[in-house]
């Protein structure tokens, strides 16, 4: 054989060698690989990756929300084998990478970012930020003490980047920083008498506390309604999103005073039109004294029967007429709007009774039993609490 024969079989040799190399080579550890989603699971996703072996990426390496198969999905590779003949990818490395600057970019520039919790872990929370793995400490969480950490995981959230770790690739992050923040914006632009909504976040024997938007404000019980308020779960309930009045702001103790009932119409204001004087209504009987009982004609509006107006005969006290919870028919003496003060007598709404009765049989009210007006008031239903 000739010096040109065997160059040529050297030649022949090294191609086939190389061809024989690139048809074995596989991928390696950090390279950046594209493929197609063929099949969910429950570990993650199995991908095809074109000309090599399938690749499984895990669902604490997987950044797509809501993966489909036939999908196309980009990845890293950390493992060539992960036992079970699947080149083990990370879509949240690649992902990492290419915002690993620009989070170190908000770092510098003390800004916010969005995280996502993944794992509830010792001392902390385990976040998703940007596809970078963020820590979240306990006491960097909320403005109080959080009992259950779990209860952030899956949840989207604002946070700060409070320490970068270059070398390793580490965030720190605080949702805490990001709320005081927020509440100091807020601070600077609640001034009184404002309208604005909030979200009721915890009640008390005195009051609801409303968060609205970053600071705390607190409705007193007898601001939530204009009648009485025995408890305010009565009116409201924790997470329901509520319109208040901002009725006072005291900035250096970080108080505000908020107002659900200024909201609502005041009773008084139409109290002349809805019980003309002369007119004759239905009340419940709500709180008894020595000189008379208070009836409720619709809640926030009560109206006081003196002791004289509570029956056709004269009375030593006034449970001999009425009790608490009983249901009455009284007639409007008057109405004070500016005293908010209205004058009621279940005497003269007995006495228009008799008088319509005996008018019916063509009687004159001196020609009707005395014993039938009697009767008029002791037949009168008393339905106590």
């Amino acid at each position: 054989m000739d010096d040109m024969e065997k160059t040529q079989v050297m030649e022949s040799s090294e191609d086939f060698a190389a061809m024989l190399e690139d048809s074995e080579a596989s991928v390696h550890t950090g390279q950046v690989v594209k493929g197609q989603i063929v099949q969910l699971s429950d570990d993650g996703v199995i991908v095809d990756i074109p000309g090599k072996a399938d690749g499984l990426i895990k669902k604490n390496d997987l950044v797509t929300a809501e993966p489909k198969v036939g999908d196309e999905i980009e990845a890293e590779v950390v493992k060539l084998n992960d036992g079970e003949g699947y080149v083990l990818l990370s879509e949240r490395k690649v992902l990492a990478t290419r915002n690993w600057e620009k989070l170190v970019s908000e770092y510098d520039e003390g800004s916010c970012v969005e995280a996502v919790g993944r794992e509830a872990v010792n001392g902390g929370l385990i976040a998703d930020v940007m596809g970078v793995r963020a820590f979240i400490p306990a006491s960097h969480l909320s403005r109080r003490y959080v009992e259950n950490i779990g209860e952030f995981v899956g949840k989207t959230m604002t946070v700060k980047i409070i320490e970068v770790d270059k070398a390793k690739h580490r965030i720190v992050a605080s949702r805490k920083a990001f709320l005081a923040e927020e509440k100091k914006k807020a601070w600077e632009t609640i001034e009184k008498d404002q309208v604005v909504k909030g979200i009721v976040r915890r009640l008390t024997d005195f009051g609801a506390f409303v968060d609205i938007g970053g600071v705390d404000g607190l409705i007193h019980v007898t601001d939530l309604a204009w009648h009485r308020v025995k408890h305010p779960s009565d009116v409201v309930t924790p997470g329901q999103e509520v319109e208040v009045k901002i009725t006072g702001v005291d900035r250096e103790k970080e108080r505000i005073q908020l107002s659900l009932k200024a909201m609502q119409p005041q009773p008084w204001d139409t109290a002349e039109e809805k019980y003309p004087v002369g007119s004759i209504v239905e009340g419940k009987v709500v709180r008894i004294t020595t000189f008379g009982a208070f009836v409720e004609l619709e809640p926030g509006l009560d109206g006081l029967v003196h002791i004289s107006q509570c029956a056709l005969r004269r009375i030593a006290k006034v449970e001999d007429a009425v009790q608490v919870g009983q249901e009455v028919r009284v007639k409007v003496l008057k109405v004070d709007k500016e005293a908010k003060r209205i004058s009621l007598s279940i005497r003269e709404a007995l006495t228009e009774e008799v008088d319509y009765n005996a008018e019916v049989q063509g009687l004159e009210f001196e020609d009707v039993p005395a014993e039938e007006v009697t009767e008029a008031v002791e037949e009168t239903p008393v339905d106590a609490e």
